[in-house]
């Protein structure tokens, strides 16, 4: 029986890989890409389907055990956002040379923006540098389509193929149909190759021969890919303009093209945009005076395209070198090529008063801040009050946020919170300078990428005081359980693992835990963990500041919630607003002294203790 249901990009694209037989998936959380592991749970309870479905510790480790189904047979897929991809980039290098014997579809999820990520990085680039080929969706629905079809690819050439859909697409809904899904029941079967799947650097020079081979191949036959690579050429006639175009901006270009009924412009869609149809790209560029190419987020195939002279993109100046592409950006950007060319520019039928009337009210600028009832928010009040002089060198989560409240210095990468609070301790203690450094990562960071450098800065003798945001989640990217919850994927239980335990494994001595919520409490651990610091006998410590998050855990969070009032004994200092920074807070202009927003105010109460009169007190 045919189904029929609206599903985000990322269901859709979990419905390909079902539909295309995926036995394993794996998966490290983070956005845009974080639904789409739990789009296939979903449906994998609901039709009944054999898949196995885990999220991994994080990105690396996702795309090994996908890479090990890969290699003895299966149809296997891991996803993740793009900087996912640097993590698991060692294991992808090499993946591309061995190869597989089933399939393995790597999804890299895109952020033009960016919206939520580090970096705007072009995952097409990485997967030109692996050497394996990429497919470039436009909609959902070609997400899903193009999700089937590179497990097919992938099994087909035995290589690991690269999806790489955009923010756009993970976040788009659209109405999808499909028939009954039905399990893949091909079996595991290693065969035992040392000279292939331990290959030597001799036999690896080979391997990299065979891919050489495999992707000139897969170029010619994507020259006549019709179902994703297309063109709109009349025979015989040249074109003024032509537009190469992949991902969303080929469906901004078509939507605007359409709404100027402007057929005098040549479209080229390539949905394969590595390795690059070099043929049918030929034909196009040969049919057209110039050619604007139009792809987030970087210039590849406008660099495939090679002709300096006709080419007009990035590189020409013509495309902005960074941001999205939104829909605002690429009538500019052709409207302004046109007028160049002297062709009749286009109506200007963009509507506009939706920004304009925003642009109007001159609304306050509001920046983001934690939730109210966040307990990192007391963490870090905790902890600038007991080492003020600190640096503070912290990690990505939701968390990341307490530079709001000064508690956040530096934020690199996953991990670095551990790391570069070691190399600044080694920086200035080469100088005999004995510098106070506080370091803030989640708990669903650590198990990620925090217990290699835990180890290294252990070992080689680093002092700083640790603290681990333990809001028993991975909150920022959508409620993801971590191993310390020791639930999986499915729901199902698993192997629950003690974050006390992974320290002291670590060569850690000075481990508490600490309620957040009790500030004076926590205060105290962070000024004993400072004294264990700088014992001539102690070394690194650790404090594990533990609360449920108030979002996905409101009744254990706060299970009697407080009604808080401010207050005339309130002396207007603002110290609780810059402070504290509560979403709750406010300045009342017509009291002319802080005041609570009840519908904002979770009750937790820990305000009451950040007052420095008393003035915050439960009515």
């Amino acid at each position: 029986m045919m189904k029929k249901q609206i599903l985000l990009g990322n269901e859709a694209i979990a419905l390909g890989l079902l539909e295309g037989g995926c036995q394993i998936l794996t998966s490290y959380p983070g956005t845009p890409s974080s639904e789409i592991l739990p789009g296939a749970v979903k449906l994998i309870k609901a039709e009944g389907l054999n898949t196995y479905t885990e999220w991994s510790t994080n990105e690396k480790v996702a795309l090994d055990n996908a890479f090990a189904a890969a290699i003895v047979g299966k149809r296997a897929a891991c996803c993740m956002k793009q900087v996912g991809l640097n993590v698991a980039a060692d294991s992808l290098m090499s993946a591309a040379y061995l190869g597989t014997v089933g399939a393995l579809v790597i999804i890299s999820c895109d952020d033009p923006g960016p919206h939520s990520s580090q970096t705007e990085q072009d995952s097409r680039l990485m997967a030109r540098l692996a050497k394996v080929p990429v497919l470039d969706p436009s909609t959902a629905e070609e997400g899903r389509a193009m999700a089937k079809f590179a497990l097919d690819l992938s099994e087909e050439y035995k290589v690991p193929v690269v999806l790489r859909p955009a923010i756009r697409i993970c976040h788009a809904r659209q109405d999808i149909s499909w028939n009954k899904l039905e399990s893949n029941e091909a079996k595991a079967s290693f065969e035992k190759d040392p000279t292939h799947w331990a290959a030597t650097p001799r036999f690896r020079y080979l391997l990299h021969k065979e891919l050489n081979k495999k992707l000139q191949e897969m170029s010619r036959r994507f020259d006549t890919l019709k179902e994703f690579n297309f063109h709109n050429l009349q025979e015989g006639k040249t074109y003024k303009l032509g537009i190469v175009a992949g991902g969303v901006p080929y469906a901004v270009v078509k939507d605007v093209l359409a709404e100027e009924d402007r057929d005098d412009i040549a479209v080229l869609k390539i949905g394969t945009p590595y390795p690059f149809p070099e043929r049918l790209a030929r034909e196009f560029v040969e049919a057209c005076e110039k050619v604007l190419v139009l792809e987030e987020t970087d210039a590849v195939m406008e660099y495939f395209l090679r002709d300096r002279y006709k080419v007009l993109g990035r590189l020409s100046g013509h495309v902005p070198s960074e941001g999205e592409l939104v829909p605002d950006v690429i009538y500019g950007v052709i409207d302004k090529v046109l007028k160049e060319l002297g062709e009749e520019p286009l109506r200007d039928q963009m509507d506009r008063s939706a920004m304009e009337l925003v642009a109007s009210l001159d609304l306050p600028v509001r920046r983001p801040t934690l939730c109210p009832g966040c307990p990192h928010r007391a963490s870090f009040f905790a902890i600038r009050k007991a080492k003020p002089k600190a640096i503070f060198t912290s990690d990505i989560g939701c968390y990341t946020l307490g530079l709001n409240l000064g508690g956040v210095d530096t934020c690199l990468d996953m991990g670095a919170a551990i790391t570069m609070a070691s190399g600044f301790y080694h920086a200035f203690a080469q100088d005999g300078v004995d510098q106070p450094i506080v370091a803030t990562i989640g708990d669903s960071t650590f198990y990620h990428s925090g217990t290699a450098g835990l180890l290294n800065a252990v070992y080689n003798g680093s002092r700083f005081v640790l603290v681990i945001l333990d809001n028993e989640i991975t909150a920022m990217t959508g409620m993801q359980p971590t191993p310390g919850l020791g639930i999986r994927a499915d729901g199902s239980k698993g192997r629950q693992i003690s974050l006390e335990q992974v320290v002291r494994g670590c060569g850690v001595d000075f481990v508490e835990v600490v309620d957040p919520y009790d500030i004076r409490a926590m205060t105290k651990v962070v000024k004993r963990a400072t004294e264990h610091v700088a014992d001539p006998e102690g070394g690194i410590a650790v404090i594990i500041a533990r609360h449920p998050c108030v979002i996905a855990y409101k009744g254990e969070a706060i299970p009697e919630p407080k009604r808080i009032t401010v207050t005339e004994d309130c002396v207007d200092c603002n110290f609780c607003i810059e402070r504290f920074e509560c979403p709750a807070l406010y300045r009342d202009e017509e009291l002319g002294r802080t005041a609570v927003n009840p519908v904002l105010c979770t009750g937790c109460g820990v305000c009451i203790a950040v007052c420095p009169k008393g003035a915050i007190v439960e009515a």
